[in-house]
């Protein structure tokens, strides 16, 4: 079974004219997506901005609510799991977002910020909010895991680059330590040399921490680089799903190789 298994998932948005608030059309911004993602693998979600790429990251997660269509994870459909459930599920299904900064709140210290999802769901033994010193350990482990210093603690998120606040939202991401995580363009906003540094960072966490991922991403080049199989999204449908070498060397639908044709180094390959 796979731990993630999509069944014509469909997320529409009314659209509505300025005047009035009469509705005028409707946006699928998902149309239709199947997609099954095994434990242990990386599956890239590439395509252009607009396709829905984050949309389907946040209705996996349900972190939006999906129009219609199935998500099961680990043998649970989250669209029909109660408050609790999807509460207790969410442990094992985490995010990274694109943004470090906006990501990360402003007005907590590193360490409330890594610490906050294990006082949430109750992660440090029977989780009493006055436990500071397991909590601190987990962060520092955390930290650690990440390639920061536990220095890094006291500080606010503005203090640091790019690349250390998106490594301080990955040490978040695995503070419940997650089978399954969404990275929603983690690079994007890095310069390439720090986001090669992430890249490596999350291929090393996927071997410690034993994660499954759904990369998302724009860049062809960073999707091949990470990923086992890549799904090739185009206007809210994912028009061609293949191992990585079958998507980036025989490309069987038009807007791959579109896809691949406007990336110099890819098209040179």
């Amino acid at each position: 079974m796979a731990l993630l298994e999509v069944r014509n998932l469909v997320k529409i948005y009314s659209t509505e004219s300025f005047f009035g608030g009469r509705t005028t059309g409707d946006v699928r911004a998902v149309d239709d997506v199947s997609l099954d993602i095994q434990s242990g693998e990386t599956v890239g979600l590439v395509g252009e901005s607009g396709s829905g790429k984050s949309t389907l990251g946040r209705l996996v997660l349900r972190l939006i609510e999906p129009t219609s269509g199935q998500v099961i994870f680990d043998g649970v459909d989250l669209l029909k799991a109660s408050r609790s459930e999807l509460r207790n599920r969410r442990r094992d299904m985490q995010i990274i977002f694109q943004d470090p900064f906006g990501s990360l709140d402003p007005r907590y210290r590193v360490e409330d910020v890594i610490a906050e999802p294990l006082i949430l769901h109750g992660a440090i033994g029977e989780v009493k909010r006055q436990n500071n010193a397991s909590r601190r350990q987990r962060v520092k482990e955390l930290l650690l895991a990440v390639g920061m210093d536990e220095s890094a603690m006291r500080r606010y998120p503005h203090e640091f680059s790019g690349g250390q606040r998106q490594r301080i939202g990955i040490a978040r991401a695995l503070a419940l330590r997650p089978k399954f995580i969404v990275a929603d363009e983690p690079v994007s906003a890095l310069d390439v040399s720090v986001g090669a540094q992430v890249v490596n960072l999350l291929q090393q966490l996927q071997r410690d921490f034993s994660l499954t991922y759904l990369f998302i991403s724009h860049s062809m080049p960073v999707v091949r680089y990470l990923s086992t199989r890549i799904a090739v999204m185009y206007r809210g449908k994912i028009v061609e799903i293949g191992d990585t070498e079958q998507i980036t060397n025989s490309p069987r639908h038009e807007y791959t190789r579109k896809l691949l044709a406007s990336t110099p180094e890819m098209a040179a390959s």
